[in-house]
């Protein structure tokens, strides 16, 4: 990444900040004296803390590395890099371990009403979490200051020197540059962030209701609801009605849009999903007859078996099965829709997919992702905000015929 502070870059991971900030508590625990990371730290005159950044950025890069090569496939490093000698320093670097390509995301903001939505929001990052809100806006107003005194941007001149892949953004994606990129990853880098936003918004994933299935133990087929899964269908609507009121009339920032009221269902083509969204539009269905698992592992122990060996990879046999991975492919053109929509969505799927978007949102790694709990009549809402995304869980009590938040243990990623 490249760019100066407060330009969006830190939604889009090897951070430096990250590792510049762990720098100050481990040589606090150890009783070594500290070096204030205030504006001062960032005046491009102060050779002592330039050396100390730079010693930094190359650490992470380094770190970032050796996860390449552990099978990592696309690492992010995280800094400004707002200079040329910096940049030159990262390519050098990069250029001496085979099958690494680099491609520079540069992301530049010349609109005023960004800019300072974006500086009030970098108030709420790490650096300035404990700092009185006038004091670190004059911190980070510095910052900034010192930053622009020295940057760099990306020149045609350095692109075409350096032959490097670039792409960048202007003013958070209203404007996309892209320039010598070359191979299916990097087209695909710059196809995700063709789509991103930071608007407002909300993502509620919940799997359908139960259905006279599930009451059974079977697994898969297109049964219909049970009367218990009816409820919950009926209560779900009346959730998502009262929390999209309290967000639409949530205060604004100065210079925010208000978030769009449009608000998206999206279910899959099975009778049980399209039930559950009853309330919010009327389905059709299908009728199929599935196994239930203790028959699966009667009739076909061998790939019961198999499915226990690796439920990542295992894929399930016959016309239309999948494994773990299989969806998770099948699922990149949706997240892409959700990064790109402006709009709140509810999701009612199944907990193979309600699995894949956690992980996602939450940042889970996918030998994790297939031993996930995700129960019935369970909502989880998603905020996409600048540094991760907030998650909240909601369950829904039968015996009350409401929900209760509860707390959620996941992570922003």
């Amino acid at each position: 990444l490249v760019g100066l502070p407060a330009r969006g870059k830190s939604y889009i991971i090897f951070n430096v900040g990250n590792k510049r900030r762990n720098v100050i508590v481990e040589k606090a625990a150890a009783g070594q004296p500290t070096q204030e990371h205030d504006s001062h730290f960032f005046d491009p005159t102060n050779e002592d803390a330039k050396q100390l950044r730079d010693q930094l950025a190359m650490d992470c890069l380094e770190e970032l590395l050796t996860w390449l090569k552990a099978g990592g496939k696309i690492g992010i490093h995280d800094a400004t890099n707002s200079n040329r000698e910096r940049r030159r320093s990262l390519i050098e670097r990069c250029t001496n371990e085979p099958g690494v390509s680099v491609m520079f995301v540069e992301s530049i903001c010349n609109d005023p009403v960004v800019l300072a939505r974006n500086m009030r929001l970098k108030l709420s990052g790490p650096d300035y979490h404990d700092m009185p809100p006038e004091q670190a806006m004059h911190d980070f107003t510095e910052r900034v200051h010192n930053y622009e005194s020295a940057y760099e941007t990306i020149s045609d001149a350095e692109q075409e020197q350096e032959d490097v892949q670039v792409c960048q953004i202007i003013n958070v994606g209203r404007k996309v540059i892209s320039s010598n990129i070359q191979g299916y990853l990097a087209g695909q880098v710059v196809f995700y962030l063709m789509n991103m936003n930071l608007a407002r918004r909300q993502i509620w994933l919940t799997r359908h209701g139960e259905s006279i299935d599930n009451l059974v133990g079977r697994i898969g087929g297109d049964a219909a609801l049970s009367p218990c899964g009816r409820k919950y269908a009926a209560a779900l609507a009346r959730l998502i009605e009262k929390e999209r009121k309290v967000f639409l009339e949530q205060p604004l920032d100065e210079g925010e849009k208000p978030p769009s009221e449009v608000f998206h269902v999206w279910t899959s083509c099975m009778a049980r999903t399209m039930e559950t969204a009853a309330h919010f539009q009327e389905p059709t269905y299908d009728v199929q007859v599935p196994l239930t698992y203790e028959q699966i592992q009667q009739r076909y122990p061998d790939e019961f078996a198999a499915r226990q060996e690796d439920k990542l990879r295992y894929r399930y046999i016959g016309t239309g099965g999948e494994s773990y991975l299989d969806v998770i492919e099948r699922l990149n053109p949706l997240i892409v829709e959700l990064e790109r929509q402006r709009n709140s969505t509810l999701i009612i799927t199944h907990r193979v997919v309600m699995r894949a978007l956690l992980a996602y949102f939450g940042d889970i790694p996918l030998e994790r992702m297939v031993r996930m709990v995700v129960p019935l009549h369970t909502v989880y809402c998603i905020e996409p905000k600048p540094y991760g995304a907030s998650f909240r869980r909601f369950a829904y009590r039968e015996e009350t015929d409401c929900f209760v938040e509860q707390v959620s243990r996941m992570r922003a990623r």
